[in-house]
């Protein structure tokens, strides 16, 4: 393919990923990563591409519908080449479902506004093969446990000092974080499922899974109402509940800034760009992009 020596433009891709069989997002040495596959099949198309851009670290087994990620190119392609040609150098757990023109260095870490994760849990006796490493499957989630684990999560909403709701590998020093709500709601399709929804402005390593394993001990009695509040205010993980497993978490939805033109398919992606709906305003994300040496969420 003819291509010039210097990247002409940026492409922005929305990525999902069945985060099973990944050792997390982020390229590593003797892994098997998102992050690779996605470069590897990108080269296959340009080689000349040098590294992706992605806009938050997921851990492995953590899946995703709308992964942001930008690359540089000169290859002649529009996006919707990008999009087809890519798909027969990913394996089945990767798709690209969008891809747009952005300009060149474009960083989605950067760019990025607001994100939403969604935690699946599974109310069941019994184990169910389809949902396997896709829920985290909880025994004693009675209604009146889904209505304790409601009332707990208020506690959560608005401006923290997120510090208890994260791993000691987390060391950064601004642990100040903004969740605009946190959700509770039965899965219409599937009443066995609980959702829980958590958008904010960034993310701490393991907030949202630490936060969701708080509310399941709340929910089955083993900590006591309020373990939310005591955790925010004492800034000490030993406050607040278990860390979750990674099976039932999903990275939902990134909203941008800048979503990228000439898009294909048309129209904004899975995570498109928009203001927080509460009229407040969020700055950049400090969530560490696929190089940083901290991990994320």
């Amino acid at each position: 393919m003819p291509r010039s020596t210097a990247s002409s433009r940026g492409i922005l891709l929305s990525v999902a990923y069945d985060g099973r069989p990944f050792a997390g997002f982020a390229r590593q040495r003797d892994q098997r990563t998102v992050s690779g596959e996605l470069l590897g099949a990108l080269r296959a198309i340009d080689p000349g591409i040098r590294e992706i851009r992605g806009a938050s670290r997921t851990d492995a087994g953590v899946h995703a519908r709308d992964q942001r990620v930008a690359f540089d190119t000169a290859a002649p392609l529009p996006p919707r080449g990008w999009v087809l040609a890519t798909a027969r150098h990913l394996p089945d757990e990767i798709v690209i479902r969008r891809a747009a023109v952005v300009r060149v260095g474009f960083s989605p870490r950067f760019e990025s506004l607001r994100k939403r994760y969604r935690y699946l849990i599974l109310r069941d006796l019994v184990r169910d093969p389809f949902l396997s490493r896709r829920a985290w499957r909880v025994e004693g989630i009675t209604d009146d446990a889904i209505e304790r684990a409601r009332a707990e999560a208020l506690a959560a909403k608005g401006t923290h000092d997120f510090a208890a709701f994260r791993t000691s590998a987390d060391e950064r020093t601004t642990t100040v974080r903004t969740l605009y709500g946190i959700e509770l709601s039965l899965d219409p399709a599937d009443p066995r499922l609980v959702r829980i929804d958590v958008e904010g402005n960034a993310f701490l390593h393991n907030m949202v899974r630490i936060l969701v394993g708080t509310l399941m001990d709340v929910a089955r009695g083993h900590l006591a109402p309020g373990a939310i509040a005591r955790a925010l205010s004492s800034r000490d993980r030993r406050d607040a509940g278990i860390t979750a497993p990674p099976d039932g978490l999903y990275l939902e939805r990134i909203h941008l800034r800048d979503d990228g033109q000439e898009a294909w398919p048309a129209g904004p992606s899975d995570g498109g760009s928009a203001e927080p709906s509460d009229g407040g305003s969020a700055g950049p994300s400090d969530e560490g992009s696929a190089d940083d040496a901290a991990p994320q969420e």
